[in-house]
Parts: structure tokens; sequence; C-alpha cells
């Protein structure tokens, strides 16, 4: 792909071919259609490169400041060596466009491919054909606004936010001093607030436009005419707001807004001018000065930025990512018209030439865009692929165990599922003695032992690898851990049950199975317990062999979840079908008899409502509907199979029924049960489990299958990425 890029030791600029970016878990992959062109911000970097060291130096003191204290600490040659290694790179332009979601990440549920969105950020937001934007640096473009218009997002914010510091109200008056992108803007969102605003800048045409835009009078700043207006408007009392909007190393911004503001007036800096506060001036006046921080809270935070933790609503109103929706909202209600802004668009190969003109001069601009190419038809997507890995096995034998001793089983994690789900089928168990709890704190690992009668209560996991007289390890985490607890469990010669998922991750996945080679270690179960209910192992004995090709529909009436839940937390936790799909994934393979060899799944409303389609070798069919918009009230699972003139069919585990013809006609089989006695198989999964411990049998699932489920669960995510069925290929 092509990126405008600069050397900041030489000044150069260039369109440089560049890899394209992958698309990292957290974020999505942004092809871009319009980027802007800060006039202010950029024009001053490109200007900066162009100057000889001694100017650079000059106009970046503070940078000075650094090189001086690495001298100190690290020796002039050293530093010279990074200083120059540093100049004479490649550095990226551009941190405001708008573009078409090309692919999406691990995590990412609000955004699909084909969306179009307004990005921010200079790393991620760049002048480049594609960029890989983070959650909280690009949000949805609502309808009806042009694309053009919503790659103005980034500079937006950065005047919303300036406009928030001002705390504007109903019937106020302020000042605005720079009527460049951003002044212009602060005058558009103040007069949507009710606020009567005077610009100041020395260029007639921006008084102009602004005057165009809303402002009440504009003119220049060491006019007479600017006063006189202020006075007029205010009864002679001053304006409640100065926002600074203007640039260079003249001091009359700051002087102009101390003469005209009123008696504790506030000031907001929202450019990078000389702020040499006169003293009285703002003393007499007790003039309350504000910062504006760029886009908002969040900026310069990796965490939200990079790691897409958001503030609560309730302590953050407004975020980097809450201002940049706000004004795509009030441009697409046309609250903010950026149209007549835009003074020049050119195309993204002319960048260079673009570039230079803007600094001679000879490009008048109060803004200007590069229009990108689309893609060429011709270009067809390559087809996914997600490699199903090999299981391979190294001197497999089963764990020792003396005689008829009881089965000696600690768990890592005692949340919610493994109190509610899987202790209370262990805790009376016979053969079966519960040795350790294991939780990350003291109060959780104590409750669990007293609740379920463990013999000791820790919240050190390496005490319980290393304690030899434990057979079998479960790991009921939260899901970003449980690959890594298998494998260390894995590594220490226990047999483990794992809760679903096995990973979040190809990689996650293929470092479980190197475990198992390494180990020669292969006694894994993970927790797809549906195959075991009894009332659909009955079912499935009625139903019998197939010839044919199947036909199998799964609704999973999954529902809304509690604000606040964990299985939100996508970023780390993966989505909420990457946590729970895999069960349906596995009924649907052990009913088939037979491992999926493709996925397709699209997503009506992003990533929570899902509807996934899985190819069988023998032509069969599985269609999972993974829904959270249905009514609370209707059952949770309903599942159809049709094959060979009879259809199974189970309801939500409580009815069961097996239609089929026969020579006496037709014939029915039902079986049903209480709702209170709705049965998903843990207590069979359980059973099977121990007894493969205590004997040393075969798991009661293969790894085989086990490794083919988790990687049709992975393809999910990848085939609603990629807008295209992902084929699961077997390592060779």
């Amino acid at each position: 792909m092509k990126q405008v890029v600069q050397n900041y030791k030489s000044g150069e600029l260039s369109v440089l071919e560049v890899p394209v970016p992958g698309c990292k878990p957290g974020g999505v992959l942004v092809r871009s259609v319009y980027s802007l062109i800060s006039t202010g911000t950029e024009m001053m970097k490109v200007s900066e490169a162009g100057m000889s060291m001694v100017g650079k130096a000059r106009s970046r003191p503070d940078q000075v400041a650094k090189v001086m204290q690495s001298v100190a600490t690290n020796g002039l040659p050293a530093t010279y060596r990074k200083v120059m290694g540093k100049l004479d790179s490649y550095t990226p332009l551009g941190y405001s466009l708008c573009g078409v979601v090309e692919q999406v990440g691990a995590g990412i549920d609000d955004v699909k491919v084909g969306d179009l969105v307004s990005c921010a950020g200079n790393e991620h937001a760049l002048h480049a054909e594609l960029n890989w934007v983070p959650r909280n640096l690009y949000t949805p473009v609502p309808d009806g606004l042009a694309p053009d218009h919503a790659s103005f997002g980034t500079v937006g914010s950065i005047a919303l936010q300036g406009v928030r510091q001002g705390e504007p109200q109903l019937g106020e008056v302020a000042l605005v001093i720079g009527l460049g992108l951003i002044g212009q803007l602060v005058v558009q969102l103040l007069t949507a607030a009710g606020v009567r605003v005077v610009g100041a800048d020395p260029d007639p045409s921006r008084c102009e436009l602004a005057e165009s835009l809303g402002a009440a009078a504009c003119g220049d700043p060491g006019s007479a005419a600017v006063e006189n207006a202020v006075m007029e408007l205010t009864d002679g009392h001053g304006v409640d707001q100065v926002y600074l909007a203007a640039g260079g190393g003249s001091n009359q911004p700051v002087e102009l807004a101390a003469h005209l503001a009123r008696d504790r007036g506030r000031v907001v800096d929202i450019g990078k001018c000389r702020l040499d506060l006169p003293w009285n001036a703002y003393y007499e006046k007790e003039l309350d000065v504000r910062f504006s921080r760029s886009y908002g809270p969040g900026r310069y935070d990796p965490e939200y930025e990079l790691e897409g933790r958001d503030y609560p609503i309730g302590y953050v109103r407004w975020t980097e990512r809450r201002n940049l929706a706000c004004f795509l909202d009030l441009m697409a209600r046309g609250r903010v018209d950026v149209g007549p802004l835009i003074s020049h668009v050119a195309d993204f190969e002319d960048a260079v030439e673009t570039y230079r003109r803007l600094k001679d001069g000879e490009l008048k601009a109060v803004t200007a865009l590069f229009r990108y190419p689309s893609p060429s038809a011709e270009v067809k997507p390559r087809a996914p692929r997600i490699t199903v890995p090999e299981v391979k096995r190294t001197s497999v034998s089963a764990p020792a165990r003396t005689g008829n001793s009881p089965v000696r089983l600690a768990f890592v994690g005692a949340g919610n599922y493994a109190t509610s789900m899987l202790l209370p089928h262990l805790v009376q168990r016979q053969g079966v003695t519960l040795s350790t709890v294991v939780t990350t704190t003291a109060l959780s690992a104590a409750n669990a032992q007293r609740k379920f009668g463990f013999a000791q209560a820790t919240t050190d996991l390496d005490a319980v690898l290393g304690d030899r007289s434990i057979d079998a390890v479960f790991v009921v985490t939260r899901h970003s851990s449980h690959a890594d607890l298998t494998r260390k469990a894995l590594l220490a010669g226990k047999t483990v049950f794992v809760e679903k998922p096995l990973a979040l991750t190809e990689e996650e996945l293929a470092s479980v199975l190197a475990t198992v080679e390494e180990s020669g270690n292969d006694r894994l179960q993970v927790g797809f317990n549906r195959r075991f209910a009894p009332l659909l192992r009955e079912a499935r004995a009625h139903l019998g062999a197939r010839t044919g090709p199947a036909s199998l529909r799964y609704l999973v009436n999954a529902g809304r979840l509690q604000h606040g839940s964990w299985y939100l937390q996508q970023g780390t936790e993966g989505s909420r079908f990457e946590g729970e799909g895999g069960h349906f994934i596995d009924t649907a393979s052990w009913l088939l008899g037979a491992d999926p060899v493709s996925v397709y799944a699209v997503a009506p409303s992003g990533n929570e409502d899902l509807q996934v389609v899985l190819r069988y070798p023998d032509g069969s069919t599985a269609t999972i509907s993974y829904v959270t918009s249905g009514a609370p009230g209707f059952p949770k699972e309903t599942l159809d199979l049709l094959a060979d003139g009879k259809v199974l069919k189970l309801d939500d585990f409580v009815r069961a029924s097996v239609y089929f013809a026969s020579t006496a006609g037709r014939k029915r089989w039902v079986s049903s049960r209480l709702p209170q006695a709705r049965d998903k198989g843990q207590s069979n999964e359980l059973a099977s489990f121990i007894k493969a411990v205590r004997t040393g049998g075969p798991m009661p699932v293969p790894l085989e299958s086990l490794v083919a489920t988790t990687a049709a669960t992975l393809a999910v995510q990848a085939s609603l990425a990629g807008g295209a069925p992902v084929t699961l290929a077997r390592s060779l």
C-alpha cells in the first residue's frame, strides 16, 4: 500500500510503498476514502522539517532539553547517534480520515466489514491507503453523512473539546481568536450552543467565512472593530469566554484575551500560540486560564487508546470517542456545516505536490482533503483460511495412579459457573476428593473451601501444579487465561478439564498443541457438555445411523448480558460467541459425526446476532442462529436435524422428539422431563472425565475433535472480518 511520509532531517516528502498493517485484536483495518490535511498542525510540522538544524532546535526547545538530559546521562556520542537516527527516519503525516472497514479484529462487535467509519489519531488515521485503528479511535458514520465531511471527525473533536472546556451557556458571548480550521469549527459549535460569537483574524476572507457560518461580527485583532463589537454585545462587560485558536510566535492573542474578557471570564487555549501571560491584566480580572488537550479525555492514555478500556460514562461523560461521535452527529443533523471549509480536494497520488503548494502559499486553503482511489474491481479477495493444527503425540501415557485411591481434584477458579454447574456434581461423588481451590483473591478461595469442603484454599497456582498427589486440574477462570493455564497444567503432568473456550486465537491453540507434543501429555477435556445430555443422547440413538447428508438448525436465544458483565470485555476476553459458541458447534459436529470443513458467518446487527453456517465433508450443513435480541421468555436452545426422511427435534433440553416413517406408517418417539430437571449434560460429562482419570482410559472426547471445534469457533470471527467463508484446512 502507499503512505505519505516525511524525512524530518531533510524535509523530503514522498509517497512510499509500505507493508499493509495487520488487523490486530481490538481494532479494525480501514481503507481510506478521504483524509484531511490540517493546514495548521501538519503544515507547521512540514515547515519545521525544512529548517536547518539550528532552526529545528529553536522551534522545539522542549526536545532540545531532552537531548541535553540524554547527553548528561548517556554521553555525547550515544546521544548524537540516537538523535541522528531518529531525525533521519520516515515519519507519518495525518490524523483525521474517513474510510471503509475492510477487516474486523477479534473483540470488535460494533462495526462490520463494509461499514463507513471516521477515524482519529496521529498513529492510526494517517495519510495511507490502509490503517489499523483501535476501538476507541473510530466511530461509525451516521446515515446520510458524506464521507468527505466525515473526514473532519478528528479536527471537529479538537474544536468540540475546546468548547467544552469553556463551559458556554445560552446567551453568553465568546471571542474566538484565530479563524483557521479549528477556529471556524469553534464558531459553529458555539453558535449551535446558543452563544453569540465575535471572531478575530487578520485574514479578511476568513472573517467573511466565519460571519457566513454564524459569527455575529469579525475583524482584524488589531482593529477597533473587534473591540467595538464585543462592547456592544456585552454592554461593555467583556466576553464570557475567549478561545485561543491561533498559532505563531506573537503574544497578541493572549493580550487581546485579557483586554476583552469580562471579570472572572474564561480563557481556553486550543491552538499553539505564545502564552506570556501579562500578570497584572490576568490577576486583576482573576481570569480562569484553561487548556484543551486534543480530542478529549483518553488522549495520550495507552490503556484507553490502544487497549480499548473505556472510561465509565458516569465519571467521564465526554471521551475522545464520544466527542468524535457527537461531532459526526452534529454534522449529520445540519448543526455544523463543513462544506464551506473544504477549499481543495486532491487525489492521493498528488500528495507531495499538494503539500508543496500549501507550503509555498500557492494554494490558499482552510482545509484540503486527499481523495483515495477505489479498490480495483479486478482484484478478488483471497478466501480466508484457518489451519486446524495437527495433534502430535510423543510417548503418551496416562498419569500413574495407585490402587483405588480417590481421584484428587484441584480447581483453578471458583466463579459462578464453577460453583453452580460443576462443583455441585462433584462434592458428593464417591471416589473424588476436592483437594485444593486456587483463586486470585483470598476470600473467594476461602468461600469455596467453606461451601464445598476443599481440603485447602490458596492463591498460589505453582503450589498446586507442583503437588504430585493431585490427579486433575479444572481450569474455570476468565477466557483470556484458559490457554496459558492449560499449558502449565499439562506441563505439570496433570489431566486437565478446561471450560470453553480452549483458546481465543490460532496462536493460543497452536501453543496448547505444542505443549501436548512437548510434554507427551494429551489428557485434556474441554467443557463441551451438551453432547453428554441424556435427552439428546437418547434422541440421537432413536434417530439411528444416517445414509445421506443432513440439515441441522440450531437456534440459540442467548439474550442480553447485564451491564458490567465481564463477557462484554471483548478486547481481552474475546467475543461473546468465541466464549460460548463452541458448545453449539461441538453439539452439531457430534450429532453429524464429523468435523466441519468450512465456516461462513454473517452479522446482521454487529457481532452479537450471528448466523453461522458450517459445512461438513459429506455435504451436511449446520446453521447456528446466535441471537441476543429475542424475547426473554422464549427457550434458549431449540434444535432440528433432518436426514433420511427423519427429524430429530430438541426443545431446550426439556423435550425431545424423533419423527420417522416405517412400513406401518408414521411413528414418533417423544421424551420429556420437568423444566426444573433440565439436564445439559454436566453430570454425565464429569462422570466420564472422572472415569478416564481413575482408569487411565481414553478421554471422553478425542483431542482432535476438541481442536477442530475450537478452530471452527475462531473461524467465525475470521469469516466476519473477511466477509467470506473460511476454509478449515488440516495441517499436513
